[in-house]
């Protein structure tokens, strides 16, 4: 057995760069995932937790208590794996952290070398007693999956109904019954799909010439208030079809004027010669624009029609089948024999009979089903307004059968009860069959999009993000396909992933409870390692309900899906979920910021209990704001766990949709932690004194694992609050405790000195406050943003201006945006992460509002240099300045900027944005920084005005350092490929050697 007192290695070192390569390289590998068994939210890596886990369970070498024994055995387990082991305990580490590296690769995931190697090592370092792994956040199951894969015993439990049929079905059916589950599988499939075309043939019928429909691109519509007009505006954020250069297809349309009914669109597919032969969409954050006479219906119109049409999805018939209002079939996209790659074509009035047949159909489903306890058709109710991620109930979408159409309605109920008549609840099969089902749901909903790129023609799935946001124009899939979203499609993918899961791993044990409120014994762990929820980041239980009411259509009265502790909840437990989410109550008091931190102690306490005396734990946070950061922190000091490590592992694709010109956090941090044995009273001065040591140390760690930026920031968590959580509580002289959220504020001080002193030096890293030698607040801001900035792919080198972006920008409003409006120009940071960094290096954010950054709804955008210009040098531009500059080339140490601010002009009202103000509210004179000449000789190089910027240069080299210290220091951050960049580079080229 492991002594207490032995390091584990996940304390001492840790692959960071090996580990990050895989665990980001996952998210792109889909057949025979086990991720692909259902979709869960905010899923780890199976490579992260794989490579944990080995750390956290094998003792370090280099450790004096470390077993002997345990050195000798992992020698010879090593031998036959790629890699030399050596003689020395530190060449043996070093064999064990390059074995944890390269296992955390999925190809050697079921590789039998690699597997027998590492439960090997784990007996090895446990020979009295298998493991057993505890994650009481089970959620998709990555955690306990691999410490099955690793030969330990496993404990998942959650608070999720859906959670836990997943964790069942991977964790114990799959395991005990193996790969002969995936040929069950396949046979009851086939069985259910071949009695479902007979009932849903007549619903998608084929092409008479032999084309079949793989998918229905539609557009919700509503009226044009115009008065005069009244046409009917499709909604849509793009006429794209497919982008593909050897196939370019888009729609196109033609007003045509009818004397005595409103005017309407005749649509034509056609194969577009640029972007701009394809017409602009009709909608940007709810507004809509009238192809027919341009007027424009104003959100609040939208979402009003909108919401008498239930949400718009579904057709609006007369008694005849007539197509009255409603959704608008915008095409059909089709394939056809002996034809390589999908066509388009308009719809046609037998398209629009399917549709009408599948509502009259619904209506008797409906029908038959009034009376029952649990109607074929979800009519639980959604979240209130203000959940987080969800805005579609302002458009009339109220229940959860609201989300999909009447034909889809007809597909998924017939489904679920052809599922529900395959066997019995308990049977495993059948649950694997209803999780089937929710493949398909979750493409087969009127929130679906089609992706015209070039990359990906298809159906994307409902959750792009951990939201349900409005989709103005939607795709509906052929369900009786082969394609994506068809229930054939969602067969193979769920075999695949049965038949890996079934090579890997034993069975474990799964619950459905509440982490505060474990069933296991005390000191029965011998790893607590958990995933756990991210403060107010995911609405776990909301979202799962999306997929919750139709398992319980598949699977009613099976004994998972259910409320336990409140029977009366149709839906997935709410209250006493572990998350920040003020639109609801424990008792009479709001699930608040107090809510999280308490109750995430009483998690980490009974985490502690379950815990035996040589056990260690590790948890994982990846939350992008300070404030999720303290509540975890809190409950994790609250329950008397201290921080022994902190590794940060790249899980995010660098070129996902949230990191683009953003710090979105590209890595999740798991901090190492072991349960406090002795409480000790630590002295504030001490923990101050070795803080910026601890601290720089890790940054240049971290910098030499290609960490950067945002993801650095919060890495330094870890080793940070290793100082403050050995100790029970930590007082200044006068005995005054120190709270968590003030040492917080000084390891943000800490970091910001430790990055100003790399980017800008030593001055920068001494002053406080504009002290001497330090250059401006707003260079110090623009040089700490930039470099937060930073991407794990290195400098920002991925990064672009925000304007370039194709996709929609993740925020609220782009949840009605659609992606139609490009966002600003610009980077843009978090607020809050933001004032972290500012507000203890006395920067004063207000100051510089509007004069270099833009405030709006939590995100700080950094003005790009053309923005400033007409700021800097007013309506005569930058060549005015040259031509003073020309004509008397004294001025140039004077530069006068900011003429509009010596203009008196009354004062500007004050919003909810502050910006820089100008005329009688403020000086006459601004004061000129050093960072306003840098942008002025940028902006000079761009207008070409080459004797006027060489005359600024040379002044700025008469001046001082500064503007040359800056302007090398910028360059370093911008972004490659950026207008900045390019501006500052060319500038540096023209300075006089």
């Amino acid at each position: 057995m492991i002594p207490r007192e032995c390091k584990r290695l996940a304390e001492v070192d840790f692959p960071i760069a090996a580990v990050s390569k895989q665990a980001a390289r996952e998210k792109s590998i889909r057949h025979g995932h086990p991720s692909t068994l259902h979709l869960w939210w905010a899923r780890r890596p199976l490579a992260s937790c794989r490579a944990m886990l080995l750390a956290l369970l094998l003792p370090d070498p280099c450790d004096e208590l470390c077993p002997n024994e345990f050195i000798l055995a992992a020698r010879r387990i090593l031998a036959p794996i790629p890699g030399r082991v050596g003689e020395s305990s530190e060449e043996l580490r070093a064999a064990l952290l390059r074995f944890i590296g390269n296992f955390a690769d999925w190809d050697y995931a079921t590789n039998p070398a690699f597997v027998q190697a590492g439960r090997a090592l784990v007996k090895a370092a446990h020979p009295e007693e298998t493991p057993l792994v505890v994650d009481p956040f089970a959620g998709g199951g990555s955690i306990p999956l691999e410490a099955l894969r690793l030969g330990c015993d496993a404990f998942a439990s959650d608070l999720n109904p859906v959670a836990c049929l997943i964790l069942k079905t991977m964790l114990q059916d799959i395991p005990r019954l193996g790969p002969g589950l995936a040929d069950e599988l396949r046979r009851a499939g086939a069985e259910i799909k071949e009695t479902a075309e007979k009932e849903l043939a007549q619903f998608y019928p084929a092409d008479p010439d032999g084309a079949r429909p793989i998918a229905y691109l539609w557009a919700r519509t509503v009226r044009c208030e115009a008065p005069g007009c009244g046409a009917e505006i499709p909604l849509t954020r793009s006429f794209w079809l497919c982008k593909k250069t050897e196939r370019l297809r888009a729609v196109r349309y033609l007003v045509v004027q009818c004397r005595t009914a409103p005017p309407h669109l005749a649509f034509e597919v056609f194969t577009p010669k640029s972007d701009n032969d394809v017409p602009r969409g009709t909608v940007v954050r709810a507004r809509a624009t009238c192809s027919c006479c341009g007027a424009t219906l104003a959100p609040d119109r939208v979402r009003a029609q909108l919401a008498m049409q239930r949400g718009g999805g579904d057709i609006k018939f007369d008694q005849a089948g007539k197509r009255v209002g409603g959704a608008t079939m915008m095409a059909v996209v089709v394939l056809r024999a002996g034809v390589v790659g999908r066509e388009y074509r308009l719809p046609t009035e037998r398209d629009y009979t399917a549709v009408y047949e599948a509502s009259k159909a619904l209506e008797k489903i409906v029908t038959a089903g009034n009376g029952e306890a649990l109607p074929p058709i979800p009519n639980e109710p959604l979240p209130p307004i203000g959940t987080l991620g969800f805005r579609v109930q302002r458009y009339g979408m109220t229940e959860w059968g609201d989300l999909f159409t009447a034909r889809q309605k007809v597909a998924l109920s017939t489904l679920a009860r052809l599922i529900n008549k395959s066997g019995e609840n308990s049977n495993p099969l059948k649950a694997l069959l209803a999780l089937m089902l929710n493949h398909t749901t979750e493409r087969c909903s009127s929130l679906c999009r089609w992706s015209p790129e070039p990359y990906m023609e298809t159906i994307l799935g409902v959750f792009g993000r951990q939201a349900l946001p409005m989709v103005w124009d939607f795709a509906e899939p052929v369900i009786l396909s082969d394609s994506t979203g068809s229930f054939l499609h969602g067969l193979e993918v769920k075999e695949q992933a049965v038949r890996s899961d079934a090579l890997a791993v034993h069975p474990g044990q799964v619950h459905l409870a509440d982490a505060r409120d474990a069933i296991l014994p005390e000191e029965s762990a011998a790893i607590w390692f958990t995933d756990p929820p991210y403060y107010d980041a995911v609405p776990y239980s909301d979202l799962s309900d999306f997929f919750f009411v139709w398992l319980k259509r598949a699977l009613p009265a099976h004994p998972l899906l259910r409320d336990p502790f409140d029977p009366g909840n149709s839906l997935t437990p709410k209250i006493l979920e572990i998350v920040q989410d003020e639109t609801r109550a424990v008792g009479n008091k709001p699930k608040d910021r107090a809510f999280f931190e308490d109750a995430m102690a009483h998690a980490f306490i009974e985490g502690r209990r379950t815990l035996n005396e040589n056990g260690v734990g590790s948890v994982v946070f990846a939350h992008k704001t300070t404030a999720g950061w303290e509540a975890l922190l809190s409950g994790m000091t609250r329950g008397r766990w201290v921080i022994t490590g902190s590794w940060p592992i790249a899980s995010e694709r660098a070129n996902r949709l949230r990191a683009r010109d953003s710090a979105a956090l590209a890595t999740s941090v798991h901090l190492v932690c072991r349960p406090r044995v002795e409480d000790e009273v630590g002295d504030w001065a001490d923990v101050l004194r070795e803080l910026p040591e601890r601290v720089g140390e890790w940054m240049a760690r971290l910098e030499r694992e290609g960490v950067r930026g945002a993801d650095l920031v919060f890495a330094c968590i870890g080793p940070a609050l290793e100082i403050f959580s050995r100790y029970s509580r930590v007082e200044t002289p006068d005995g005054r405790e120190v709270l968590l959220a003030e040492y917080l504020e000084k390891v943000w001080e800490v970091v910001g000195r430790a990055a100003l002193h790399q980017i800008l030096g030593t001055a920068e890293a001494q002053a406080r406050n504009g002290g001497a030698g330090a250059l401006e607040e707003d260079a110090r801001l623009t040089a700490l943003f930039l470099w937060t900035l930073r991407s794990t792919a290195g400098n920002g080198a991925d990064a672009q201006a925000a304007g370039d972006a194709e996709e929609e920008p993740d925020n609220e409003d782009a949840e009605e945006d659609g992606g139609s409006r490009k966002p600003p120009k610009g980077f843009t940071l978090i607020f809050d992460i933001v004032r972290r960094f500012a507000q203890p290096l006395g920067i004063h954010l207000d100051a510089w509002e509007g004069r270099i950054i833009d405030t709006e709804k939590g995100i700080v955008r950094l003005l790009p240099v053309t923005e400033r210009a007409r700021q800097l040098f007013g309506d005569d531009g930058a060549s005015g300045l040259a031509d003073r500059i020309e004509r008397a080339p004294l001025s140039v140490r004077q530069l006068e900027l900011f003429p509009a601010a010596r203009e008196p002009t009354e004062p500007q009202p004050r919003g909810r944005r502050r910006r820089f103000a100008t005329g009688a509210a403020q000086a006459t004179v601004v004061q000129v920084t050093t960072l306003d000449r840098v942008h002025a000789a940028m902006l000079l190089q761009a207008s070409g005005r080459t004797n006027g910027l060489r005359a600024l240069l040379a002044a700025e080299q008469e001046r001082g350092p500064d503007f040359l210290r800056l302007g090398n220091a910028l360059t370093a951050l911008y972004p490659q490929g950026s207008e900045e960049k390019r501006l500052l580079d060319a500038m540096l080229l023209a300075v006089p050697r």
